[in-house]
């Protein structure tokens, strides 16, 4: 015969307050009801468990044999109960997040101590790369959300919500005529070598910053190409051109490179990073992360 945990608990609460009545009042149960519960559970023993005596109810040997194991069962299957309810509840368990070099300049430091301070048993497992490689990465269930640089090519697959948005400014080596020029008009720029975003690898900023160059009336003369932020800046330190950049990107300190505002009007807000899931997605660490960054004060 099976032992269940309910039994267990009865037996134990006899054993704490001496007295079938006490416990079956403690429990909400009829004494009657009870007795009969904890015959089952000695029957299925095999043994007496507990005993009547003039000072009231007593545990037998076997009863305190017993005993230790009844708690560690009752104590573990808490412990289960509440993990598993944390899990479902988003607070507890691992959350895989990808995300673009860009995020780690303002976005990541402002919204992860939040969510870790309000969600301290969730472990984060960061994984950098590029949208695209983000992208591909959430398709092959390999992490469970990216920040990725938008705009994003429609998928029907995903759902992803906009949690910064950002100009596009000017990086241009230290030396350059117009580094301190102040807010300058693109169009300026259109006898310049241009530091770009690989088309295959940076679809989307590829695409944003041809755009405005094109909108400013010039296609840019490409002096190479590279995927990550940190390498455009680098590359233009390097004097190989000039590059579109995020606004962002004046936290990347360096002596050799200006960061110079655009007046064209497009290149406002030209920017978004989005958080990108499965359509759908029922991971809840994923939605309490999605709520932290789109509070208001967050953004």
């Amino acid at each position: 015969m099976a032992i269940d945990l309910r039994q267990l608990r009865q037996f134990i609460t006899i054993a704490e307050l001496g007295s079938y009545r006490r416990a079956a009042d403690a429990l909400h149960i009829a004494q009657p009801a009870l007795s009969v519960s904890i015959q089952k559970l000695e029957h299925a023993v095999g043994v007496p468990l507990l005993v009547r005596g003039a000072k009231g109810v007593t545990t037998t040997p076997a009863g305190d044999a017993l005993m230790a194991d009844a708690r560690r069962a009752l104590f573990h299957t808490d412990q289960a109960r509440q993990a598993a309810r944390r899990v479902a509840l988003g607070e507890w368990g691992t959350l895989r997040l990808g995300f673009v070099g860009s995020a780690t300049y303002m976005l990541l430091p402002r919204c992860l101590p939040a969510f870790r301070a309000q969600y301290p048993d969730v472990q984060l497992d960061l994984r950098e790369d590029s949208t695209v490689g983000l992208v591909a990465m959430l398709h092959a269930n390999e992490i469970d959300a990216g920040l990725v640089r938008g705009p994003l090519a429609e998928d029907s697959a995903l759902d992803s919500w906009v949690v910064e948005r950002d100009d596009l400014i000017l990086a241009v080596p230290a030396a350059h005529p117009l580094a301190a020029a102040g807010p300058i008009a693109l169009e300026r720029m259109r006898s310049e070598n241009f530091v770009q975003y690989s088309p295959a690898k940076v679809p989307g900023l590829n695409g944003v910053t041809l755009a405005l160059c094109h909108k400013a009336g010039f296609s840019p003369r490409i002096s190479q190409e590279a995927i990550q932020v940190q390498t455009l800046v680098s590359l233009v330190a390097s004097g190989m051109g000039v590059a579109l950049v995020p606004g962002v990107t004046r936290a990347y300190s360096t002596p050799h490179v200006a960061f110079v505002q655009l007046t064209d009007a497009d290149a406002n807000g030209a920017l978004s990073l989005s958080l990108v899931t499965h359509r759908d997605t029922s991971c809840a660490t994923v939605l309490r992360l999605r709520d932290s960054m789109l509070a208001p004060g967050a953004a």
